[in-house]
């Protein structure tokens, strides 16, 4: 995982994340999960990351597990990866929040992307699975696919690299494919209308959580 200094992630306020809506995953239901159970691992960690489960707030290092409740909170020009289940991975870039709400593998659940940006991979071919995602800008609903969420060009922005996406926000939903993206000027906004993205924005959305 490597660092990019040349880039400055764009923040929102906690208060608009609390407020905010959801980007849903859509699919087959979702069971309720044992309080504490391990549900993923901190697969790397690049600078300075910790981890808050209640009141507890340690440094989050490679190989540690995680819990559903765990907040995850990276630090500036820090990254990290973490594997949820087998299969699904999420990637943070530098001044991220994200909290896991609950996660089955093989099945879903919910996380909440505060500040910053993230990469959800999935690989083609899997089961669906059904995962919601909050943050402050609409609802987007997900099938087993790679996209990366986060600040893009002054915008919040969803970006599809495989599978298909829903983005909903202000009334408005739009469908998005592979190497599609789209742009939400603000919380409570309607989603752009959808474009195919260059190969120079792709390269700076992920830059930002840390893929060259």
């Amino acid at each position: 995982m490597q660092t990019f200094d040349a880039l400055r992630p764009v923040t929102f306020s906690r208060r608009l994340f609390i407020a905010g809506g959801a980007l849903a995953l859509t699919g087959i239901g979702i069971r309720a999960t044992q309080a504490n159970a391990v549900i993923g691992r901190a697969v790397e960690v690049n600078g300075e990351v910790t981890r808050r489960q209640a009141d507890h707030l340690e440094g989050l290092k490679a190989g540690a597990s995680l819990m559903d409740h765990d907040f995850v909170a990276t630090g500036k020009e820090s990254f990290a990866e973490l594997a949820l289940g087998d299969d699904t991975s999420l990637l943070l870039g530098s001044e991220t929040e994200l909290l896991i709400d609950t996660f089955i593998a093989g099945q879903g659940g919910v996380i909440e992307l505060g500040t910053g940006q993230m990469v959800f991979d999935r690989p083609e071919g899997l089961a669906k699975i059904d995962l919601t995602v909050r943050t402050a800008f609409g609802m987007i609903g997900v099938r087993g696919t790679k996209f990366f969420a986060g600040p893009s060009r002054g915008a919040f922005a969803v970006f599809v690299e495989h599978g298909l996406v829903e983005v909903s926000g202000g009334g408005v939903t739009r469908q998005v494919g592979r190497g599609e993206g789209v742009d939400i000027a603000a919380p409570g906004a309607a989603p752009s209308e959808v474009t195919q993205w260059g190969a120079a924005r792709i390269r700076e959305a992920y830059a930002s959580v840390g893929i060259r």
